[in-house]
């Protein structure tokens, strides 16, 4: 590793991100996923549980003076907005701070405040902690994907960064079965077991922050902000570690990088890099999140008003038929992610975009025809979000991996906050009219919304998406630090002398 002066800063020319990117799979790799990847579990648990009690909530009995509107209006709007606030708060620092830092503080934020909102009394208690639990969340998709992409091989980053973000849906699982048993009066008492779910958030949430310690900062964050002598020491025990699982030795890295380190990236020029240098992928991620965020809502918000309307569900069992929609949700990522990776980014991208949008728009037709029953359209659910889950999980790997390193975590936050404003506040004020009327005109409009918003966001990601598969992250998007050419080019090079 060769350093040298600047009179801006250091020179650094580092083979440290081949070293990460040719490493074999090995368990410290799993480590890193279940550190840092079962925190959407929670969010899914979440999500699923308040929208499940909220029934619950506005009972007399229940300890807490709301109404059922307020818990799936106001308070749902409050994480909301609390989620798109956080992304962005906690984004900028993570570029500044470091992920690791981030990544430890944001989830100690969603602690303490979802274990108040177990303990609230009063309205604006609730509704205060609600906001403050989607602050600490929406910081941690920037932390989490960020490193999460800098951690992992190139090899495996696709399948990995779809299956973590995939998991969401485990949560949803868990949260609506766990309602059931909240709802149960007969095990629990009406004050009681709204919040001990709440609680158990918590709990988890405690479990995970101390799994976390072990998960080093990102290296490559490291060599960027001058800690390069810390990167070093990060790696070489890495290296050790999987070649000990391993019990062989690892092969060449292959690319070195040249960098000048700094401190931090203005505004300015992060603002200038996505929108200006890097406006086509901007604009696929625009397309990405607004897509998928129309899609979901066309279909989750008023999930249970449509079973309950049209096919007489009990209001009691729509948890059930949550359930089965989410464990398709969850099975899209887990089983399409390895085509990330090997079919690559475009094809798939695009066609699971497409499918999605065209398994709703004939969701749709059936739904119109009077030919669909509770079970089958949930039947059809499943294999619209089994697609459109692995889409959506895809746009969050999009625009973490596309854009330079110094301006990862930034842009994530951006995108993330964007899509959640639009699926969590024009998305419900839209959809609730439509899926509220009762009639079945106006829901199957809401599933044309969304499907088509779905299809033209997989036809912008079949011209504008990145065959970022199984490439370095430096080659995809060269850092602002960087000096001279990409590492693909010192590759060649190398190869061509023969060094």
């Amino acid at each position: 590793m060769a350093v040298a002066q600047a009179e801006t800063g250091r020179t650094l020319t580092t083979d440290i991100p081949a070293r990460l990117d040719r490493l074999p799979w090995s368990r410290w790799h799993w480590t890193i996923v279940i550190g840092l990847g079962t925190v959407w579990i929670l969010d899914g648990l979440e999500v699923t549980v308040v929208g499940n009690i909220a029934g619950r909530l506005s009972e007399p009995g229940s300890g807490l003076p709301i109404t059922s509107g307020e818990v799936t209006g106001l308070a749902a709007a409050l994480y909301v907005a609390g989620a798109c606030a956080g992304a962005l708060f906690w984004g900028r620092l993570t570029d500044v701070w470091g992920r690791k830092k981030l990544f430890m503080i944001t989830l100690a934020f969603y602690l303490g405040a979802t274990a108040l909102t177990a303990i609230s009394f009063e309205t604006w208690w609730f509704f205060l902690f609600r906001f403050l639990t989607g602050f600490g969340i929406g910081g941690e998709y920037a932390a989490i994907n960020s490193a999460i992409d800098e951690l992992i091989p190139a090899e495996y980053r696709g399948r990995v960064d779809l299956m973590i973000n995939g998991s969401f849906w485990l949560g949803a699982v868990g949260g609506s079965l766990l309602s059931i048993v909240a709802l149960d009066t007969a095990i629990l008492p009406k004050d009681v077991g709204w919040r001990l779910t709440f609680a158990l958030g918590a709990v988890l949430a405690l479990v995970i922050l101390l799994v976390r310690r072990h998960v080093p900062e990102s290296p490559r964050w490291l060599l960027i902000h001058g800690r390069d002598d810390e990167a070093e020491r990060i790696v070489s025990a890495i290296e050790r570690r999987v070649e000990a699982d391993r019990n062989e030795p690892l092969p060449r890295p292959e690319g070195e990088i040249t960098i000048r380190q700094r401190r931090s990236v203005t505004f300015l020029e992060i603002g200038r890099t996505v929108f200006s240098k890097y406006r086509k992928r901007a604009t696929l991620g625009f397309a990405l999140f607004i897509g998928q965020a129309f899609l979901y809502n066309a279909i989750t918000f008023g999930f249970g008003a449509i079973l309950t309307a049209f096919f007489d569900v009990p209001t009691g069992s729509t948890g059930y038929y949550f359930a089965v929609i989410a464990l398709g949700n969850f099975l899209g990522p887990l089983l399409l992610g390895k085509l990330f990776d090997t079919v690559g980014r475009r094809v798939m991208i695009s066609s699971t975009y497409l499918l999605s949008g065209l398994l709703l728009f004939g969701t749709a037709w059936l739904f119109d025809r009077g030919a669909l029953t509770a079970a089958t359209l949930t039947a059809c659910w499943c294999a619209v979000l089994f697609f459109a889950s692995a889409g959506a999980s895809s746009a969050y790997l999009t625009v973490s991996e596309v854009f330079p390193m110094e301006t990862r975590a930034m842009s994530i936050a951006f995108f993330y906050a964007l899509g959640t404003a639009a699926g969590g506040i024009s998305g419900p004020l839209l959809f609730a009219d439509l899926t509220g009327t009762g009639r079945v005109a106006d829901t199957v409009l809401a599933f044309q919304i969304g499907a088509s918003l779905m299809c033209l966001a997989g036809l912008v990601a079949a011209v504008l998406a990145v065959r970022a598969e199984r490439r370095a992250l430096e080659d995809i998007a060269r850092p602002l630090t960087a000096v001279g050419g990409s590492p693909r080019a010192a590759v060649r090079a190398a190869r061509a002398t023969g060094s």
